[in-house]
Formats: structure tokens, sequence, C-alpha cells
């Protein structure tokens, strides 16, 4: 009988633990701003974000007043959030500004003109009580001519309450907007940083080749 009970209980616990209702999953999802900024862009290929530990984990984390950072096994991003971050950032600069921003791998025949590379350095819901998304994002054109920008980010979004008095849902929906702030700076090429020219066209580019003259028709 003593054992029954003992085998009773440690079922009743594994369903309790393998209760999926239990476990809350949150979406990274920017509200559309509607706003419409010129295309400085065109088209470019989003390099995927690159993400602290914490920050690439499944779990929400957020930062305690001891200044630790925590999270908890019940409380999910819905999908992997380095993938979620990347196909949401270039879907909303796409939406502002008009240009054809798309997560790498580049599906398209005709290549992009221009590389977006973003390293998150810090994104976390903090003890004083917003959320912080700061790093670096790069900017790369191989045509002859073409500009190159380096430049800094660093975005704070209110959330009214300390990180861990926050919940799930509020982290979630900060960290949202601060995307959004973020695919406005990298559409318009905002922030501390310095660009420079490429000095010359990297080989095989389709529209180098279109560039060059065409050979005289008496082959002279």
């Amino acid at each position: 009988m003593r054992h029954l009970l003992i085998a009773s209980a440690l079922l009743a616990a594994l369903a309790g633990c393998s209760n999926g209702e239990k476990t809350a999953r949150y979406l990274i999802d920017p509200p559309a701003s509607g706003e419409r900024l010129p295309n400085r862009l065109g088209t470019a290929e989003l390099r995927d974000v690159s993400l602290p530990e914490y920050a690439s984990a499944g779990e929400v984390s957020w930062q305690g007043v001891d200044g630790a950072v925590r999270s908890n096994t019940r409380q999910l991003w819905a999908d992997q959030p380095q993938r979620a971050f990347t196909l949401t950032l270039a879907r909303a600069i796409s939406d502002m500004s008009g240009a054809t921003v798309i997560a790498e791998p580049w599906p398209l025949a005709e290549p992009p003109r221009r590389t977006v590379e973003v390293r998150v350095e810090k994104a976390l819901a903090q003890s004083d009580g917003s959320f912080r998304l700061s790093g670096r994002y790069y900017v790369a054109d191989s045509a002859a001519g073409g500009a190159n920008h380096a430049r800094s980010f660093d975005i704070s979004v209110p959330m009214g309450v300390q990180g861990d008095k926050a919940g799930p849902a509020t982290i979630a929906r900060a960290q949202s907007q601060a995307i959004a702030q973020l695919a406005r700076q990298i559409a318009t090429l905002g922030g501390a940083g310095n660009s420079l020219r490429t000095s010359q066209a990297a080989p095989g580019r389709i529209d180098d080749i279109f560039s060059q003259p065409l050979p005289p028709l008496d082959g002279s």
C-alpha cells in the first residue's frame, strides 16, 4: 500500500510538470506604427542578429534589484529568440521605409545591394524599471562609392515597474517597442558612428558587369 501511494504521488507530480497549460509563451511583435520613412537601404540582407546568451535562451529574463539576471522555466518566448528578433526587425524596417530587407538566407535571384548586421550587447528588463536595448549595427555596401555605416544604438523603454516586478507580458511588450525603435534608427541610418565609402567594388557584382563599356563591333 505504501509503495502504491508513493507511485501515485510520483505520477501526479510528473503529470503536473508535463501540463503545457502551466507554461506561458510570449511573442515578439512590435505594433504597426504607420510611420513612413524614405527608403535609404534599397535591397538589404539582414544577418542573424547576435544576442547575449541570456537573451538568446528560450526563457524570458529580467534583472533583479541585486543585479542578477533571472528567468522562469514556465515563462518562455514563443519562438527561438534570435530568429524572432531577426525576422521581426527585418519586417519592421521594410514596413516603415519600403526597403526590401530580408533576413538571411537571401531568397531572391537578384542579390541584395547591401548587408545589415546587428550585434546586441544588452537586451534586458532592468532593475531601474526600463527595458534597455543597446549595441552596434553595420550597413555594408560593396558597390564602388557605396556608403558603409558603423553606428551604435542605446534604446530605453520605460516599463513602469522594476524588472523583477514586471510580468513577462510587460517585458515582451517593452522589447517589441524597443525593436520598433531600432528598426526606425536603422531605416534612417541614425546613431553615433562613422561612415566610409567603398573604394573598389567587390568582384563579380552584376551591376559592375553592366557598367563596363562594350567592345567595338569590328574587334579593334
